[in-house]
């Protein structure tokens, strides 16, 4: 019977069967061996412990008070079910007038109030994912391209390139000036596109950045909207970690930068948005689409009834957001708990000599160099390391080659997603591991597995790595992706 019906399959569509989904990397790997072995400090204590998640959970106990002091923001509530008609029937998808209005103001005072927004321009989406994915179909069509500054967010493989068929050209940053974006590098990737014949539609920022943790200046994002208005191209700035700045510099959004330039074309400027990290709400798939130019506003609102967020969570959020004492509290709490243990980990880890980027001052994550750790200076042998961190470490952190880094040996570290404790057993099996494994020029780490895994009584099958774990990107670490040839 199954040989039956394997043969009377039909062919699905290229976009359904294509491999540009992405999920061949390792960021995806790194989960799938989490989600097998799940690190619980009394049930499964040598577990996999979730480095690779960047979600904000510092902060749910003060949602939680609110949540019980406010029990009319629920529909599902004695206090709030006369509401519940109004909420459970049909809603336009321009979205709840009041969670726009909301949602624009917090969006105001995340960037200190210095920028104001239109609630008539923003546009709903199904998550930041959805909302990358729909500028793409507004904006591009197959076969055009993006610039997008690497490292950059592996999933942006999935988002911007799978259904839509857009290109990503990357924007090399090096590790030699701190993996800092400048205007040079955006030239350089735009001139290769075009000696290749590749249609650039646009420019990507992530700021701040994911995976790195920093902030973009003044101007330097002054220099790249100088730029695409004279390329006339679009820039797309996604901007979801915009509250999770916890040290300085401060955060700059374009929205500020476009007010201080006397000449710009703000119909190529656009603003990608979400809930998921600045209140730690990924679950409620809340993406905004903000944009400067009125086609697009209107395209992306048609779209949109592809990936709705729910009224009743549009309700609860209006409520919550509407809220400006508990929402400032929120704010300035937040900053606190993820500076203090931004430097929990960073410190912890100077105490074994390794370095973290300098300059990052933001995000759910650091950018870590275990390059001293790499038997050679090459991409295979960081994921050979990664693989020893995975499988005999036990933490899921996710590889630099997995971000289309140029640097061998960089790993992205998140550290929001975890309890007091976890922190301090992720933190105690990082120091064993590094002095187990000493610096570079002595017997290369993953040579020393088996006294890693006696001292830490941990099973380790090389097989079953290499059926879980093994990933083609060991023979193209850049992949997918499309890289301007020179």
């Amino acid at each position: 019977m199954e040989n039956e019906n394997r043969s009377r399959q039909v062919d699905l569509s290229r976009i359904a069967t294509n491999d540009q989904h992405g999920e061949n990397s390792p960021y995806f790997h790194g989960w799938n061996a989490y989600e097998r072995n799940r690190f619980h400090p009394t049930q499964n204590p040598q577990g996999v412990i979730q480095m690779g998640l960047a979600e904000n959970q510092l902060c749910f106990d003060l949602i939680e008070k609110w949540i019980r002091e406010n029990p009319n923001a629920s529909i599902c509530t004695p206090e709030g079910a006369d509401k519940f008609k109004e909420i459970a029937i049909f809603q336009d998808y321009h979205g709840l007038k009041e969670f726009r209005h909301a949602v624009a103001k917090f969006m105001e005072k995340v960037r200190g109030n210095r920028v104001t927004f239109d609630p008539d321009r923003i546009v709903m989406s199904g998550g930041a994912t959805g909302a990358n994915e729909t500028i793409m179909f507004c904006l591009a069509d197959p076969g055009d391209a993006f610039l997008v500054p690497s490292p950059y967010y592996p999933a942006f493989d999935r988002d911007l390139r799978w259904r839509t068929g857009v290109q990503i050209v990357p924007v090399d940053c090096h590790s030699s000036n701190g993996f800092r974006l400048t205007r040079a590098a955006v030239e350089v990737a735009y001139k290769k596109a075009q000696e290749s014949n590749i249609n650039v539609k646009g420019l990507i920022l992530t700021n701040p950045s994911n995976p790195l943790g920093t902030t973009l200046d003044m101007e330097t994002l002054k220099s790249l909207v100088a730029f695409v208005n004279e390329k006339n191209i679009h820039l797309v700035c996604d901007e979801i970690y915009s509250a999770t700045v916890f040290s300085s510099p401060r955060f700059i959004s374009v929205a500020e930068a476009i007010q201080e330039l006397e000449h710009c074309n703000r119909n190529l400027i656009h603003i990608i948005y979400s809930l998921s990290k600045d209140l730690g709400f990924p679950g409620f798939r809340v993406g905004i689409i903000y944009s400067y130019n009125d086609i697009v506003v209107s395209c992306a609102r048609k779209m949109s009834s592809f990936g709705l967020v729910s009224s009743q969570t549009q309700h609860f959020l209006t409520a919550l957001l509407s809220d400006e004492e508990f929402v400032d509290n929120f704010l300035l709490e937040s900053k606190k708990r993820l500076a203090k243990r931004h430097h929990v980990f960073t410190s912890g880890l100077e105490q074994v000599g390794i370095s973290c980027l300098k300059r990052g001052n933001a995000g759910l994550f650091f950018w870590m160099d275990l390059g001293p750790l790499l038997k050679e200076q090459t991409f295979e042998a960081e994921l050979e390391l990664w693989r020893v961190i995975v499988d005999d470490v036990r933490l899921n952190v996710s590889p630099g080659s997995s971000f289309h880094g140029l640097d061998p040996g960089w790993f992205r570290v998140c550290f929001a997603n975890m309890d007091d404790e976890t922190v301090e057993v992720a933190l105690e099996r990082i120091r064993t591991f590094v002095l187990n494994n000493g610096k570079k020029g002595d017997e290369a780490p993953v040579k020393k597995t088996k006294r890693w895994q006696r001292e830490l009584r941990l099973s380790f099958s090389p097989r079953k790595c290499e059926e879980s774990i093994k990933s083609p990107l060991v023979r193209s670490p850049h992949s997918p992706m499309v890289r301007a040839r020179t």
